[in-house]
């Protein structure tokens, strides 16, 4: 916990409740005080975890708040969410495959974020004109071919496939069951071939 974040009357382990008012100020319990969006984005940055509530509902709108730091985050100029990503992304809201994205981007999120400190040492060593170039310029090639997995696998998953939305016909039951049992088998094979790689590294 960084020591901006520290209060009174939480529990270790247990997140901080921000809690956000109809004026969309945006108040932390912990500090007894009102924090704005940039402040929330450090606050992850640093690894601090915190829900964010209606203060007038009790409902928790962290996903909302989360989704409005990334879009400041992209007005200022900070582009990490490619057009095509996010044409694809918008394609499968409502379509059969829709509750397979989350657990799909979470899982392929983990994998890069498992490899980023590794990376980073690799960046170091070569702008530092070390012989780390070579091994620097593998890892970029590695992370391009599970990359490039990640979007086939976000396209249509054959000819027989098509969305339930944008006019085109919806897909019979049984081709449902059979691109969703095609998603399974190339999300398992995509996982044995990220185990793979982390062994060789």
């Amino acid at each position: 916990m960084s020591e901006k974040t520290k209060g009174r009357g939480r529990a270790e382990g247990e997140p901080i409740v921000i809690k956000k008012y109809a004026n969309r100020r945006l108040y932390n319990t912990a500090t007894s005080s009102y924090v704005t969006l940039d402040f929330l984005a450090e606050m992850v940055k640093e690894g601090d975890d915190f829900v964010v509530y209606d203060a007038k509902s009790g409902e928790d709108i962290t996903r909302s708040v989360l989704t409005q730091i990334i879009f400041e985050e992209e007005s200022k100029g900070q582009n990490l969410l490619p057009i095509q990503f996010l044409r694809q992304l918008i394609k499968f809201y409502g379509d059969s495959l829709q509750t397979f994205v989350p657990s799909y981007l979470e899982m392929s999120m983990d994998a890069f974020s498992r490899n980023q400190e590794e990376m980073r040492g690799r960046m170091r060593d070569a702008f530092g004109g070390s012989p780390g170039y070579a091994m620097f310029e593998e890892s970029v090639r590695k992370n391009m071919e599970l990359y490039e997995q990640a979007m086939k696998m976000f396209s249509p998953l054959g000819p027989s496939y098509s969305p339930q939305r944008g006019g085109a016909p919806a897909p019979k039951k049984e081709e449902d069951a059979d691109d969703i049992n095609a998603l399974k088998s190339q999300v398992a094979a995509l996982q044995r071939k990220l185990d793979k790689l982390e062994s060789e590294d």
